[in-house]
């Protein structure tokens, strides 16, 4: 190894309060759902305008629940079915780490679809909206994930900012997170916010959910080029990792969503 950069070495856990502990890592949730919310009160508003504020406000706890309950579970059934068949309990034990995002998506679709039903709301074009400010909770769960030391990236010793993680051994590897904050969360949150600005884009019920999911798709499998597969599953299919194979049908979903919406415009 000829050169690599310190990694930074941030305490996860940002404030604790006797064996009360507040770690980055939940920070960012909350920071990313109050960011989200406070962002959609203002897309839901615009022509055509698809929900009521008091609406948005109410939806918050339903997506938080959707986000929790169908991260871990996506965690449990994607990554380790086989641990946690054997180890039952410490499904619960969200404090431990493992959040799977498309996990999480599922969680919220379903959320949405419920909450949808419920106040008569149309699915697709409030769903159009939410997606637009998910890059939000993206970035900062990146971000959160390269403080923790976690997530880390492939060997790239010829790479002048590959780092030496904690956890990752002595070999310079990728700071993938920051990768992947880039693409999922800035990159996808600057194209969703002025598409979702053009009101020709935002009548065409579908679209913007159907770039994100597409762009999201897109994203996670060019970072999980750069990014360490989880140890116990390794290269699978194609020599493929598990975020890649998840990714695949969201390609498909998000570009089927795309073609439809053209055939479906709001009036």
């Amino acid at each position: 190894m000829l050169f690599a950069l310190p990694f930074p070495m941030i305490d996860p856990t940002l404030v604790q309060i006797g064996p009360i502990s507040i770690r980055w890592y939940a920070l960012a949730y909350i920071v990313g759902i109050v960011l989200g919310w406070r962002l959609m009160l203002r897309l839901v508003a615009l022509p055509a305008v698809v929900a009521t504020k008091q609406q948005v406000d109410d939806f918050v706890t339903w997506a938080t629940l959707g986000i929790v309950l169908g991260g871990r579970l996506g965690y449990v059934l994607f990554y380790r079915p086989g641990y946690y068949l054997f180890h039952p309990l410490e499904i619960f034990a969200v404090w431990g780490g493992g959040m799977s995002f498309h996990g999480g998506a599922l969680g919220v679709i379903i959320a949405l679809w419920l909450y949808c039903r419920q106040q008569g709301i149309d699915f697709v074009a409030f769903g159009d909206r939410l997606c637009t400010v998910v890059p939000i909770g993206l970035f900062l769960g990146r971000c959160a994930n390269f403080v923790n030391g976690e997530l880390w990236g492939r060997v790239a010793p010829d790479v002048p900012w590959a780092m030496v993680f904690p956890t990752g051994g002595p070999e310079p590897r990728h700071p993938s997170q920051l990768y992947q904050a880039g693409m999922e969360g800035i990159v996808l949150f600057v194209l969703l916010q002025v598409l979702v600005r053009q009101p020709a884009l935002r009548a065409r019920r579908g679209f913007l959910a159907g770039t994100f999911i597409a762009g999201y798709g897109v994203a996670r499998i060019i970072g999980e080029f750069f990014r360490q597969p989880d140890a116990h599953l390794g290269f699978l299919f194609a020599g493929a990792t598990m975020g890649q194979l998840l990714s695949v049908p969201m390609l498909l979903v998000g570009g089927w969503l795309i073609w439809w919406s053209g055939r479906s415009v709001a009036r």
